[in-house]
């Protein structure tokens, strides 16, 4: 059994064993799970809405998985794409709601507002990184909860006291009249385009520039990086830097697409949370985050429909996507034993 072969094998049996553990938990709580995931089904497929409404759920946690996978693949843990997100989001409905331009300039300036409030969020902890050796994983959790109320305290600055801001103007919008009528007046919007474009992006920087691969060779080895007459600490820190860019841009799928503004929140999104194990999911790579995001988002989305389809609680659904996340994030383990099993294989 080839590794590549291991690599496709390990999140499908991650995600099998997670769909099979929670149906056991369904069985015991006394629900049917058939009954269960057919509803879980019809969320995500059922009608030209529910897909549309999946798909847009699916554009954010690209691009956060591509921001944990960025960091990955450079051999840091950014745990800070919940914040950077959040960050983003706010750059990008102000610019949205505040200034007055041109379509053609107003979006892409907005997008690029989001993409630099995520990038400087993620510099901070690359600069304490590469300077002073700080730990990236606890300075991105702390400014996960900094960046949280940061922009509560700014929403309610510039909006007068309110806890959200005005909408954004319709030249900063993603909202696709034609993409809403496609699915039967979903929300779904053009920022789906947006994470896809992002995608070949990590892949051409990582793949086919000349800073890609000392990306990847700080994240291999930094001393022999540091031998070879690499500057280790500036790669630190654009790491970080485009890691946290993506994450912002993720922020901006809320902002300029399905929300249209932005709300002050006690508690976290969860997006970047979950960006890790998007990443986890799909091994890193760029192309395996546009899966490992499709099921987050058919995930998120579609459980909705099991409390009204199928009558499981609401607490029951989240255990049965925690359970998928676990199992996805002991991938390492199910890697090992398929290993295992492989070599015992060929040795007869």
């Amino acid at each position: 059994m080839s590794n590549r072969f291991i690599n496709i094998l390990v999140p499908v049996v991650s995600i099998i064993l997670g769909l099979i553990v929670g149906a056991i938990v369904m069985v015991f709580s006394g629900y049917d799970p058939i009954k269960a995931y057919i509803a879980l089904w019809n969320g995500i497929f059922g009608s030209p809405y529910a897909m549309g409404e999946t798909i847009r759920q699916i554009s954010p946690y690209i691009l956060a998985g591509l921001a944990v996978a960025f960091a990955f693949r450079t051999g840091l843990f950014n745990i800070g794409v919940e914040g950077q997100l959040i960050v983003g989001w706010f750059a990008a409905a102000y610019i949205g709601m505040a200034v007055e331009l041109p379509a053609i300039i107003h979006l892409p300036l907005a997008l690029l507002a989001a993409a630099v409030a995520g990038a400087l969020w993620g510099l901070i902890p690359g600069i304490l990184k590469a300077r002073f050796g700080v730990h990236e994983v606890i300075v991105t959790i702390m400014m996960n909860y900094i960046a949280l109320h940061t922009v509560n305290a700014l929403i309610k600055s510039i909006s007068g006291g309110s806890y959200k801001t005005e909408k954004i103007h319709e030249t900063a919008s993603l909202r696709s009249e034609f993409l809403s009528n496609l699915t039967d007046f979903s929300t779904l919007h053009y920022g789906i385009l947006v994470a896809l474009a992002m995608v070949i992006v990590m892949w051409f920087i990582l793949e086919k520039t000349k800073t890609g691969f000392e990306l990847k060779s700080v994240g291999f080895n930094d001393q022999a990086s540091q031998y070879a007459g690499m500057n280790v600490k500036k790669n630190i820190v654009l790491s970080m830097l485009i890691s946290g860019a993506f994450a912002g841009l993720g922020g901006a799928m809320e902002a300029l697409g399905t929300f249209g503004n932005i709300v002050s929140r006690s508690a976290f999104t969860g997006i970047g949370f979950d960006g890790i194990a998007v990443a986890l999911l799909g091994a890193n790579t760029p192309l395996g985050v546009v899966f490992g995001a499709s099921l987050f988002g058919s995930l998120t989305y579609g459980a909705g429909n099991m409390p009204n389809e199928a009558g499981v609680p609401i607490e029951i659904v989240s255990i049965v996507i925690a359970l998928i996340i676990l199992f996805v994030a002991s991938g390492y383990i199910i890697r090992v034993v398929l290993s295992k099993m492989s070599k015992k294989k060929e040795a007869k």
